[in-house]
């Protein structure tokens, strides 16, 4: 049954308002005390409220509340007033547990349908959340405000050892996402795209409806676009309060203002401008009124600049082996395909591995592979699939529109731009760069453009806004640290590195200048992936091959040594008895370790795919058969 409501007599007026006088707080600050609505403070000084209320203010300001009242005076003493007020708070828990049992019930469908499966990409049907998901990894310092320098970035990445799956990693101490949200009450948790921070809240609200977590709290999960587009601009309150029985908004209310929610905004980055300060309001508004549940609130990494001053700032990091391994083994659960057999691909190929320490690339692979079997044959297929997604796909799926905030910039011009970065940064080793000079590469492609502005103070601003859209919108350029970027994997520099020669430039007057600039880094090492992505890229290679041999084939005339070891060689081959003395071996022996330790190795050749000596691939297999030499000259 209801408490009575009570009402301060005119008589009383006066008396209550000098008490309110001399406590000397504001009305919201008396709310907090009691605690209640300071609807329900302002409504104690001119009309009824309930009794709880009303005697809990009393109590505060020193007020006899029966006096105030107009009641009779009682017999009972102050410990029985005091009993009372204990059993009126005891009766408050229980009746909040209930409220709390009874909005949870009336919500649970709307989670469960709206979050309990997902469906993404070109997935033909949706699969149950709980079935793949991969308990994802918080960084409690966002990797873009670290103060490190390059040097500090290639050492702690290994770069320069070419270990492309630690590429761009970061080295700081990860916790768990459930951590996380235990450790702070309200979390603005960022991420790349596909880094899957939606997947997460989802999880979370489920978790809870589910009874495995803060099943003590009513779960609420808003997609922030929905509720910015949503038909006459409502408060928070009210998109909440659609989840629930109309009958029930004063109950969400006290549910709110005990603390006994737990609210899900997730992707702020898919507001409009138009919209997004109205929705930035009502949220700052909505969180500082209800200030003790417990908030999760996403946003993509550089999407907005707005700081809301009572969230902690966490950013999802990229998944490591061991996530990959657990996600892999639960999408391949009960299918024909096999995760080992993936994992194994995925391990012996470095730049897709790389590729799939996020999530939403992951899951590309994985839809991939389980319709062929494999990897597709052309890895520049693999790798443009990829790319559409995170340019074109991920978003036009779900039906988002973004700010596009430098329209001359289209899908393409984005695409050539990338690639014009790759090449000025990956040809001289750049693997990071600082702010500054990507804004300048962004200001030279730019200033060609139709309708560019020629001012280059003009061009700077434009050239910040656009490196911002990328990283907001695609995350295919990242901030390591402060005002240091990358590439977010060393994969996709590599094949924009690629395009920009046999795309780009190849439309252009200087397009075998081109061709010769990429032939000759022929002999490094870490150019073998730029050098298949070409060849996969043009329509047609022979121009490019016939570069790649005449280079070779001028290395191989010009070396006295290797020429007199291929003679031999040759003639060795060609006798009727084939054998090996222990000279034959040590010479052998040592020109293999000659050769190895050089640029221009036999491997390498062997790498590039070019047949350069029949007679060498027949040595090397008598040479092995007879076990003569354990290690194997080529690599392939």
């Amino acid at each position: 049954m209801a408490p009575r409501s009570l009402k301060i007599q005119k008589e009383y007026l006066a008396e209550a308002e000098n008490a309110f006088m001399r406590l000397g707080v504001t009305k919201q600050a008396l709310a907090d005390r009691v605690p209640c609505s300071r609807s329900t403070v302002q409504n104690f000084f001119k009309k009824s409220i309930k009794k709880d209320n009303f005697i809990a203010i009393c109590d505060i300001l020193k007020l006899d509340w029966q006096k105030i009242a107009g009641l009779k005076k009682v017999e009972a003493d102050n410990v029985a007033q005091r009993a009372e007020s204990e059993n009126n708070i005891q009766q408050s828990a229980i009746d909040i547990n209930e409220l709390v049992n009874k909005l949870r019930e009336q919500v649970r469908k709307d989670i469960e349908t709206r979050c309990g499966k997902m469906r993404i990409l070109d997935m033909s049907r949706p699969i149950g959340l709980g079935k793949i998901y991969t308990q994802v990894n918080i960084l409690e310092k966002i990797s873009g405000r670290r103060l490190k320098d390059i040097t500090e970035l290639i050492t702690s990445c290994s770069v320069e050892d070419f270990e492309r799956f630690n590429f761009g990693k970061v080295t700081e101490e990860k916790i768990s996402g459930k951590e996380a949200v235990t450790k702070y009450s309200k979390l603005m948790i960022l991420g790349k795209p596909g880094a899957g921070k939606t997947t997460f809240l989802k999880h979370l609200v489920i978790q809870s409806i589910g009874n495995s977590f803060q099943q003590d709290l009513v779960p609420f999960f808003v997609t922030l676009k929905d509720f910015a587009e949503a038909d006459n601009k409502p408060k928070l309150f009210d998109y909440l309060s659609q989840y629930i029985k109309k009958q029930n908004r004063e109950d969400l209310d006290l549910i709110l203002q005990k603390g006994k929610a737990l609210i899900c905004l997730d992707g702020l980055d898919e507001v409009l401008a138009a919209d997004s300060s109205r929705v930035i309001k009502e949220i700052e508004t909505f969180s500082n009124k209800y200030t003790d549940n417990q908030y999760l609130l996403t946003c993509r990494i550089a999407a907005k600049e707005y700081t809301f001053t009572q969230f902690t700032e966490v950013e999802i990091a990229d998944f490591d082996w061991q996530q990959i391994t657990i996600f892999a083994k639960n999408w391949f659960k009960d299918k024909a395909i096999k995760a080992k057999n993936f994992l194994g691909r995925l391990e012996n190929d470095e730049p897709i591995k790389e590729l799939v320490s996020n999530p939403l690339l992951l899951t590309l692979l994985c839809i991939s592979f389980e319709e062929l079997g494999n990897f597709p044959a052309n890895r520049k297929e693999l790798y443009e699939e990829g790319l559409d997604t995170l340019l074109k796909k991920w978003d036009a799926k779900r039906g988002i529109q973004r700010d596009n905030f430098y329209k001359p910039l289209s899908v393409a011009k984005k695409e050539d731009l990338l690639s014009k970065i790759a090449w000025n940064s990956f040809a001289p080793g750049e693997y990071f760069f600082k702010q500054d000079q990507a804004k300048r590469y962004i200001s030279e492609y730019i200033r060609n453009l139709p309708g560019a502005s020629l001012d280059d103070e003009e061009l700077q601003g434009d050239s910040g806004i656009v490196l911002k859209n990328i990283e907001a919108q695609h995350g295919l350029l990242v901030e390591r640290a402060k005002n240091i970027y990358s590439f977010s994997h060393l994969t996709f520099q590599e094949y924009f590195a690629a395009r920009e020669i046999m795309i780009v430039r190849q439309s252009s007057d200087n397009a075998l200048q081109a061709l010769e600039e990429l032939v000759g880094h022929l002999f490094e090492k870490r150019w073998r992936e730029v050098f298949l992505l070409a060849v996969a890229l043009s329509s047609n290679a022979e121009r490019l091959i016939l570069l790649m041999k005449e280079k070779i084939d001028n290395s191989l005339a010009d070396d006295q040594e290797l020429q007199k070891y291929l003679q031999w060689l040759n003639e060795k081959t060609r006798e009727d008895n084939i054998s090996f003395q222990a000279k034959d071996i040590e010479s052998i022996q040592k020109s293999y370790k000659f050769y190895s330790n050089k640029d221009l190795t036999l491997s390498r050749i062997f790498d590039i795919g070019l047949d350069l000596q029949y007679n060498l691939n027949l040595y090397i297999n008598l040479f092995s058969a007879q076990n003569l030499y354990a290690d194997p000259l080529v690599t392939s």
